[in-house]
């Protein structure tokens, strides 16, 4: 992974997206914060279909039609059929202490938390009067193995935190909110219980397919397949396209499937 926090620091069109301060105890560290993630999509432009020209959005005043610009445009709730106007100020009034600061309010082993409530990724990096007191947290992060958990607000929204670390970094993970995950009551799931045979023949197959997790084993190549049908199209080419066909089991015995897949080696799709 060490390789992935150099190039996201070594590239000059980085921008702190948010800068405050980070504490745990009477320990303050003034740092800034740093998307961790760039979109590997690509960048497809909405056309319309008759004459191939570009989709505009604009933002219309409702009542005159005319377009507004961004610095004419503020934010309202509506209250009693009127709308109420927040200004910067208000958004910061409602969390003051959050809006530029993140408290480290517990520790807990990140093994406790849920891949389901993880968001986005952030690097936080230490202004200059910070860096021994960033040195100390990254370093007992990594010796006891343990997570940060805070609050802060941000785009005008409170956020629940991991802080971790990775390499010779701080990792800031955003997390949903509790009340953010939906329940699954409302879905038709199975209530019974696997053929214990079944099982034991699935735990096999687990076991054999069970390797170590490395991240770089898995490219985006959807992007650069598409790029190159892109590029053949330019040219009026057309590459050779094969649609797939989804050849289910001949056989509906579990048994038989899960013996099927572990005779070969990879997983079958059934």
């Amino acid at each position: 992974m060490t390789h992935i926090v150099e190039k996201l620091y070594k590239r000059k069109n980085m921008k702190a997206i948010w800068t405050g301060s980070l504490g745990f105890g009477l320990v303050n560290i003034p740092v800034k914060m740093f998307s961790a993630v760039e979109d590997s999509t690509l960048d497809l432009d909405m056309l319309d279909k008759k004459d191939h020209a570009n989709i505009k959005f604009k933002r219309v005043n409702e009542n005159t039609g005319k377009e507004v610009a961004w610095e004419n445009i503020v934010r309202g709730y509506l209250l009693n059929e009127k709308y109420v106007v927040l200004d910067k100020n208000d958004f910061e009034k409602a969390s003051p202490e959050k809006t530029k600061h993140i408290e480290i309010l517990q520790f807990a082993d990140e093994s406790e938390i849920d891949s389901m409530y993880f968001e986005s990724p952030y690097f936080l990096e230490p202004e200059k009067t910070g860096v021994r007191a960033y040195s100390l947290l990254r370093d007992v992060l990594q010796k006891t193995g343990k997570a940060g958990i805070g609050l802060f607000v941000m785009h005008n929204r409170e956020h629940v935190c991991v802080i971790k670390s990775l390499d010779n970094a701080i990792i800031l993970n955003r997390i949903r909110f509790a009340q953010e995950i939906r329940s699954s009551k409302g879905l038709h799931l199975p209530v019974s219980k696997s053929k214990p045979s079944e099982l034991k023949m699935a735990v096999d197959l687990v076991n054999q397919l069970t390797k170590p997790f490395n991240i770089n084993k898995y490219k985006d190549e959807y992007s650069d397949k598409l790029m190159k049908i892109i590029r053949a199209k330019s040219k009026g080419k057309a590459l050779p396209f094969k649609p797939m066909k989804v050849v289910h089991s001949k056989t509906k015995d579990l048994m038989e499937q899960l013996k099927a897949s572990l005779s070969s080696g990879k997983r079958k799709v059934s």
